[in-house]
């Protein structure tokens, strides 16, 4: 589906940031290992320090490795919901999750959006996985179309990847934090938990 696939390998791999569709609202993201390409998407949202990003993939499997052993909790929420608009918040594994990434807490969001094209995109990335967070300036509105991820990120991202038509419900994703067996909503969005 994708036609500039060499393209997005090519500018993720040289510190790039690439706007992209996701099921809930459009995202920017980078390669997790790039400190340079994080800090532009900071630079890019002017996002506060302590605001950390999220980590996204096409698969579960991808992101276990950035965390630690995920509670049973969270597992029954991952069978159930993923993919799908749900971030999970857990405890990171501090040797594959930088600070950089997570504002230098010790835990990481990790989601599987529900996407074809940003499935795809994780296949062509070289770990799968994307440290990602909405394409907007902060304290402004997602972007929610194609025309919008324009308006947003036109001379801000190094790549903006058309939606082929896989375009997003508009509604971000819930945010739960799994501590042990304990779940705490940071924030009520798409999906509903029933928990």
């Amino acid at each position: 589906m994708i036609k500039n696939a060499d393209e997005i390998k090519k500018v993720l791999e040289n510190d790039g940031v690439i706007a992209y569709v996701t099921d809930t609202v459009w995202g920017l993201g980078c390669l997790p290992s790039s400190e340079k390409a994080v800090k532009k998407i900071y630079d890019i949202k002017k996002r506060e320090p302590q605001k950390p990003l999220i980590l996204m993939s096409n698969d579960i499997y991808h992101l276990l490795s950035y965390v630690k052993i995920i509670p049973k909790k969270g597992q029954i929420l991952i069978k159930k919901y993923f993919p799908g608009a749900l971030t999970l918040v857990v405890k990171k594994n501090p040797d594959m999750t930088p600070d950089y990434i997570t504002s230098g807490m010790d835990t990481v969001g990790i989601r599987v959006p529900d996407n074809k094209v940003f499935q795809e995109i994780c296949e062509l990335t070289p770990e799968h996985v994307l440290a990602t967070t909405s394409a907007n300036l902060s304290h402004q509105p997602s972007a929610k179309t194609y025309e919008q991820a324009l308006a947003n990120m036109s001379g801000l991202a190094d790549l903006i990847i058309e939606d082929y038509g896989h375009t997003c419900k508009g509604l971000e994703s819930t945010v739960a934090g799994i501590f042990d067996d304990d779940i705490k909503i940071f924030r009520q969005g798409a999906v509903n938990l029933d928990i």
